[in-house]
């Protein structure tokens, strides 16, 4: 007996960025996949696909924004679900990985929950998992199946080239840290711009503290970009704009893929000395953290190009020129 079996995607959409999902969807030119998704009175969490998932190919769209555990929690049922519904491939689609600063042990006693998200994705059913600008390319070594990691870079250079006009060799690309100067390197080569790093010392004991951050490179008289891999507390951003601001340095423009935005981030980037903070869509942005200066560009496009490659089993890595490796 011989049966010729035709290949079926479906993507599934938690409930912390839909917006998102949907978007990818229509990249892809498909609908969400119907789901019911609620939550017990005690909160616990239910799933069920309302549509069987027997040898398809899916994919399971959920960011690590807040609440975080929530998040994190909402997709491993979700995936624990497909896997027990016979999907014939599973892949986490995480835009922005939670716990992903939490990759090695800086003091004694503390966990790496960077790998322990990587062993409940892998414990869940996850056959793969498709990220975006993770803190630390470590990570994808936490996992023992394929891992893309994709990047918004393309994104970002091309809006800040085509749409800004930053570009030549008058810009300024600035890495907030050493661990950002790769980055860093790679936009500054998109744009053929100079570039430069923050020396920046932070607190050992307390989180988010920066005690220091000095400017290395020349920035007097002009344009610079700060790129990062995520707006969390802003401090950095903020800090850094004003440190070169005091170098003399002008316009700053500040991109970034992940819009944590905590705590105080808007007020901090609101007085700082920023032209405009460009960030992409991998989290969801309420209305009261949204402000004059921010410009949010989707990742929609990229994110269904990945998924297109994975699921025709094509190179993902051709879609970055090989860029994505970092």
């Amino acid at each position: 007996m011989e049966i010729v079996t035709k290949k079926k995607m479906m993507l599934f959409s938690g409930t912390t960025h839909p917006a998102l999902a949907a978007e990818i969807a229509e990249n892809l030119g498909i609908q969400v996949s119907p789901a019911r998704i609620s939550r017990f009175a005690s909160g616990e969490i239910y799933v069920r696909a309302e549509e069987s998932v027997r040898g398809a190919d899916v994919f399971v769209v959920q960011t690590h924004a807040d609440p975080v555990n929530e998040s994190i929690m909402e997709q491993l049922i979700m995936i624990d679900a497909m896997k027990r519904a016979s999907a014939k491939r599973i892949t986490a689609v995480v835009p922005y990985y939670g716990y992903s600063r939490q990759d090695k042990k800086a003091l004694a006693r503390e966990p790496i929950s960077a790998k322990l998200v990587a062993d409940l994705l892998s414990v869940a059913g996850a056959d793969r998992v498709v990220s975006v600008d993770l803190h630390s390319g470590q990570i994808q070594g936490f996992f023992d199946f394929p891992f893309d990691h994709l990047t918004a870079l393309p994104i970002l250079s091309g809006y800040l080239r085509d749409e800004l006009g930053l570009y030549g060799d008058d810009l300024v690309v600035v890495a907030p840290d050493a661990g950002r100067i790769k980055t860093a390197e790679k936009l500054r080569e998109a744009l053929h711009a100079d570039l430069a790093f923050l020396y920046k010392r932070r607190s050992r004991r307390e989180a988010h503290k920066i005690e220091e951050v000095a400017v290395v490179g020349e920035v007097e008289g002009r344009p610079c970009v700060l790129v990062d891999d995520m707006i969390d507390t802003a401090g950095t951003v903020t800090k850094g704009a004003a440190a070169l601001a005091a170098m003399g340095a002008g316009p700053i423009y500040v991109g970034a893929t992940h819009p944590v935005l905590s705590g105080k981030a808007v007020q901090l980037l609101e007085e700082a000395p920023i032209e405009q903070v460009v960030v992409t869509n991998t989290m969801p942005i309420p209305e009261e953290k949204r402000f004059a200066k921010l410009r949010v560009l989707s990742i929609a496009p990229l994110i269904a190009a990945a998924l297109r490659a994975v699921f025709e089993d094509t190179s993902v890595s051709e879609i970055f020129r090989g860029e994505n490796q970092v």
